[in-house]
Order: structure tokens, then sequence, then C-alpha cells
């Protein structure tokens, strides 16, 4: 089993929050993940607008706080399945008390992009024809934020990560 790429700080000043994201721990990277730990929660959506975020990341947050669960790079992925809610898998170090659990295990191919959330679907394309482009299956795609919206402006970079989950036989 690789090791996955570190998620670290570039030169930019911490806002306190979230860490600085260097973008090329996480861009174009084969990640393997075995039975690796997420708080699990769902929220709302009318076309994949999310209604009720802040109220979910809120308690999720807290409850992580209270369990000393925080990781050094926040992570949240985001299944979009439907235009209507959002599975969010937010990474953890530990069990989280009063928290449902999941894990992901698997092989996921990565790309960092950086815009406005509208260009989520040109994202979505890019990814799937990267995807092809390596020779593998497309099984389930997350979108992966690792900076809260108040720090993405901070820092003037909003990136998100595509997280791929393929097939486990390796293309050609």
């Amino acid at each position: 089993m690789a090791a996955e790429p570190a998620l670290s700080a570039t030169s930019v000043a911490p806002t306190g929050c979230c860490p600085p994201f260097d973008p090329s721990t996480l861009d174009r990277k084969e990640v393997h993940w075995e039975k690796k730990l997420f708080l699990k929660d769902h929220v709302t959506s009318f076309l994949h607008v999310p209604l009720n975020m802040n109220r979910h990341m809120q308690r999720d947050a807290a409850l992580i706080e209270a369990a000393g669960a925080e990781p050094p790079q926040r992570l949240m992925l985001a299944d979009e399945r439907s235009p209507w809610s959002s599975e969010l898998f937010i990474d953890v170090t530990r069990p989280v008390p009063g928290a449902t659990m999941e894990t992901l295990s698997g092989t996921f191919l990565t790309r960092v992009f950086e815009g406005p959330y509208r260009d989520a679907g040109r994202w979505a394309d890019q990814m799937k024809a990267y995807v092809t482009s390596k020779g593998r299956t497309l099984e389930r795609l997350f979108f992966g934020y690792v900076l809260c919206p108040a720090c993405a402006k901070a820092y003037g970079k909003n990136y998100v990560v595509l997280f791929a989950k393929v097939d486990d036989a390796h293309g050609g």
C-alpha cells in the first residue's frame, strides 16, 4: 500500500482557521486508502447548492474538536450524486462520539482545480477525461474541499480537489 501524499502548507501566512494548501501535494496523484476514517453527514441541496450546510458544519466541527480528531489539513469530500442532496465525508483522525462514521477504501486519482464553484461541472468532465486517459474506470467521484470559504477568500485561491475512485486494476 503506497503512502498517501501529505497535505502541506505553502509559504502563505496562515489565517488561524484552515492551514494554507499546497496544490502540488494532490494534483495528478494516485492515492490509496485502506479504511480511511471519515465523519459522514448528509445535506439537502437545491440544484447542487447546499441549503443547510452551515448548521451541519458547525455541529460536525464541534464534535470533531471535542473528540480531538482534527487532522493537520482539513479535507471534506462531497458526493453529489443528486441535485437534491450530498453525502459529506469529513476527514478525522479517530472515531467521533455522537457522529456517523464511515471508512473509504480503494484507489483514487486526483486533480486540483482552482476557481469558482460554478465551474464544478466542467471540472467533473475534465476529471472523467483524465481517468479515461489513464486507462482506468471511474467508480465514484468526490469533490474535495481543503479550505472553508472564508479562508479561500483570505488566501485568494479557491482550491477544489477531485477524487475519482477508480477500479483497482492498473491501467496502461
